[in-house]
């Protein structure tokens, strides 16, 4: 697959415990010259126990890649093509987290890695931040905060806010998981450089739709140029 300014190719990653996860890399055919040029984009899915699957990031990692990045995209276990059997906390999921971060650094020599989770795939992109020593930034898309939400990934919360690396809070202020208020109320307790961008009006799944890729990719954009 290929578009007039990126390639996209398809791979396997080695995960804990035998399981093989599909993999995608968007590749600019001109990466940046200047300091963000070693810079990858590892986006993380929604919960795939609700169908996410890497699918949904491809609209993201398109338009980041358009903009020079290099970006990937995979399958956490149980979703899509990767083996294995998806969990109802994450945690396992964190572990493909960290399997394709570490591949990317032995394959490529990757050095600086912004992790960015949508949905459910932000709590587990959170657990990792502190497990990779080439993550330097994280981005939150709708963070699932909120009491319920909290049942399935409140053990996550601690480890995102309290790595001191710079994250990005985004998400609609009609999220109907996390109000915005609860998002404030957690953020209080965040140590290191800690930012939130809201989008009026929308809400958790509107925010994940296609018609927001293009905002999206340019918030993360925005928050490179700000690191």
């Amino acid at each position: 697959m290929s578009s007039s300014n990126f390639t996209v190719e398809s791979c396997k990653v080695d995960s804990e415990e035998g399981v093989k996860l599909h993999t995608r890399i968007f590749k600019p055919r001109d990466a940046y010259d200047d300091d963000d040029g070693n810079l990858v984009i590892v986006l993380v899915h929604p919960f795939s126990l609700m169908g996410g699957c890497q699918a949904l990031l491809k609209g993201i990692a398109s338009e980041l890649a358009s903009k020079g990045f290099w970006s990937v995209t995979f399958d956490t276990r149980g979703a899509g093509k990767s083996t294995g059997r998806a969990t109802l906390t994450g945690f396992a999921e964190v572990k493909d987290v960290i399997a394709v971060c570490r591949w990317l650094s032995q394959e490529f020599e990757v050095d600086r890695i912004l992790l960015v989770g949508s949905s459910a795939g932000a709590p587990i992109a959170g657990s990792a931040v502190e497990q990779v020593e080439q993550v330097v930034g994280y981005v939150s898309l709708g963070y699932p905060f909120g009491l319920m939400a909290s049942v399935l990934f409140g053990r996550h919360h601690k480890a995102i806010l309290s790595s001191p690396k710079p994250k990005l809070f985004v998400m609609g202020t009609q999220d109907g998981f996390t109000s915005v208020s609860q998002l404030k109320k957690k953020l209080k307790s965040a140590a290191g450089r800690t930012e939130t961008h809201l989008i009026e009006g929308v809400s958790h799944f509107q925010m994940e739709g296609p018609e927001y890729d293009s905002q999206m990719a340019d918030v993360i954009c925005n928050f490179i140029a700000s690191m």
